[in-house]
């Protein structure tokens, strides 16, 4: 039996290493799950933008499938040339082509959703409704975000705690410095089977004191490894805030941007379609050729468009901002790591002593800070 003093703190640095990586993995479990959140809120908002683009390409495809229906009654009855047929019939085709590949990109991103959340690729029934609605947000809903929650994302956690895992094998190389102290003791029991044969107790117990110092070069080259991967370490952690802080601005500036574009193109749209009534009725009138008609409705169709993908990219700078926030991870601790299928699979195959159902630390746990005077 021996017994070695922690008289240098060898053995306390290296629990406090274990548990900075202990906590830098769940930082790590926690910013895959922002991920997951993020990509799914991202794919259910390009759903419901593709939905509606797709509603205004079969309504503006049904406007000008009139138009067309017009000109040709007016060219059999040698009221207008074949020019503005020819045109009608291409706009409206031009319009009829984009259906399809809308269709294939509707498709493709309710499949993408559906494996994201392990589920059969196809529409998913849970989506039937709010079909062809964009969430929507004002600006206020970024003004009141604390900067602290910059501190809370897991991928700056997941940096801070290697950070300070590393600090403490610092501390742990050090002590390596210097002489370990141990208790030590044996016993030991001799006897054999013969009679009259002497049956021998022995037992030995004192201090032991072992000090490398014919290594201390070595142990001291160590010690300067082990700072130099501290300060490589910090670097990645200042680069990692600064990442987060980019990521943040740039997000917030894309949302107040698209959100500012959105009224703008609100107006355009009943402009287009006021220009596109007056053209009609002009046209009607013989005031104008039909060309004006035409240019009309591949104004309303372009700027209907327009301010679609604007207000989905209002969604997903929003979703973006809230990914650089590091928000959406805080849900996940109140969750078992496994689902009850793959905790009694791997069950079966080994005994885990119940580590497979033992719960997360609550978002609240104290995170272990790094102690810059070891590196120095």
């Amino acid at each position: 039996m021996g017994w070695e003093l922690d008289f240098w703190g060898k053995f306390r640095r290296g629990i406090e290493a274990a548990d900075a990586s202990y906590f830098a993995s769940i930082a790590q479990y926690d910013d895959v799950q922002v991920l997951v959140a993020a990509q799914a809120a991202s794919l259910y908002a390009s759903i419901r933008t593709i939905e509606l683009r797709l509603r205004i390409a079969h309504e503006n495809a049904a406007l000008q499938k009139r138009s067309l229906e017009i000109t040709e009654r007016l060219f059999a009855s040698g009221n207008e040339s074949e020019l503005d047929v020819q045109q009608a019939k291409s706009l409206y085709l031009g319009t009829i082509a984009t259906i399809p590949e809308l269709e294939g990109s509707l498709r493709q991103t309710q499949n993408a959703l559906s494996v994201l959340l392990a589920r059969p690729p196809g529409p998913l029934p849970e989506m039937a409704d709010g079909r062809e609605k964009i969430p929507e947000a004002d600006l206020a809903v970024i003004v009141d975000m604390p900067a602290d929650l910059l501190r809370r994302r897991p991928d700056v956690r997941a940096a801070e705690m290697q950070l300070a895992a590393q600090s403490a094998l610092i501390g742990v190389s050090e002590a390596a410095l210097y002489p370990s102290i141990a208790l030590a003791g044996s016993l030991g029991l001799s006897a054999t089977s013969l009679n009259g044969s002497a049956r021998t107790l022995d037992w030995v117990a004192g201090p032991a004191l072992v000090w490398n110092i014919f290594d201390y070069g070595r142990l001291e080259n160590q010690v300067l490894v082990q700072d130099a991967r501290f300060q490589q370490l910090h670097e990645q952690y200042q680069d990692a805030v600064l990442r987060a802080a980019r990521e943040i601005d740039d997000a917030a500036v894309s949302f107040a941007t698209s959100r500012a574009q959105v009224g703008i193109l609100e107006e355009a749209v009943q402009a287009a379609k006021r220009s596109l009534d007056i053209a009609t009725v002009q046209y009607r009138e013989g005031l104008v050729d039909f060309e004006r008609v035409l240019d009309s409705q591949r104004t309303l169709f372009s700027q209907q468009e327009r301010l679609v993908t604007v207000r989905g990219s209002v969604t997903q700078s929003l979703i973006a901002l809230y990914k650089a926030m590091g928000g959406g991870w805080q849900a996940g601790r109140t969750r078992p790591l496994l689902d009850d299928g793959t905790r009694e699979a791997m069950g079966e195959r080994s005994d885990w002593k119940g580590l497979l159902s033992a719960p997360l630390p609550p978002p609240t746990e104290e995170l272990p800070q790094p102690r810059q005077k070891d590196a120095q």
